[in-house]
């Protein structure tokens, strides 16, 4: 590996095994009767006790450590007093900050018994995210990963959310560049080895469209069907890429 890249793999390396640490404790306690406040102190406190700190606390004002996304909520869901149900799903996005880092990641889970529906948007958004992440290395294009993410999610008779997108991460949470999960193979810029960035797809039962709530920040889909979404942060290579958030259990 080049050592000009060396220290920043490392760095995100430490960040994400943190972050992803926190949502393997939350696996543990995402059962019916569960207060999505809970979820965000776990998070707060799971992180505080690596030497971390949530980077959404307080970013732009955002109120909470980490984001709860229930059902039909698609991202940056507050966490509050609502309690989770059998049957619901829901994302999990924590991101952990440190020594001067970001490791970004989100999982979604699924509480109780849920429905076949349900349990087919999960494993379908999960997959997508998992064949983009196979086709990354140094030289091909974002449009690339895009493609490769809509063309199973629509094969599958679910829609890709085209208002939110992954993007470059490091020292700072969000730069470019901006990681789209629809597109054309040969289309945007040729990413290079060295560059580290999320891929989040966050996919619908039903169509695409997406509308954000009177507190800026939730955004649902607007015709309220169930949404699901996954992340990784990856460092490209030159014949590959390296996962930095990958659950420890």
């Amino acid at each position: 590996m080049s050592e000009n890249y060396k220290e920043a793999f490392e760095k995100t390396r430490l960040a994400g095994t943190i972050a992803a640490g926190a949502l393997d404790e939350v696996a543990k306690i995402a059962i019916p009767g569960l207060r999505t406040d809970k979820i965000d102190k776990l998070c707060y406190e799971f992180l505080g006790d690596h030497g971390a700190y949530s980077a959404p606390l307080f970013y732009r004002g955002f109120p909470k450590s980490c984001c709860t996304s229930t059902n039909h909520v698609v991202c940056h869901g507050i966490p509050s007093d609502k309690i989770l149900k059998d049957g619901d799903i829901v994302n999990v996005d924590v991101t952990a900050f440190k020594d001067g880092w970001h490791g970004d990641t989100s999982r979604t889970f699924e509480i109780g018994e849920v429905s076949v529906k349900a349990k087919k948007l999960v494993r379908t958004t999960y997959e997508a995210m998992m064949k983009a992440i196979k086709i990354v290395k140094e030289d091909i294009h974002l449009g690339d990963i895009g493609s490769a993410i809509q063309k199973h999610v629509e094969a599958e008779g679910f829609s890709v959310v085209q208002d939110f997108c992954g993007h470059g991460i490091g020292q700072l949470f969000h730069k470019e560049p901006n990681v789209l999960h629809y597109g054309q193979k040969g289309t945007g810029e040729k990413i290079k080895a060295g560059m580290i960035f999320t891929i989040e797809p966050m996919i619908n039962l039903g169509k695409y469209e997406t509308k954000t709530l009177n507190d800026g920040w939730t955004a649902v889909t607007k015709d309220k069907s169930l949404s699901a979404q996954f992340e990784h942060t990856i460092g490209v290579t030159k014949d590959g890429c390296e996962i930095f958030t990958l659950s420890g259990n």
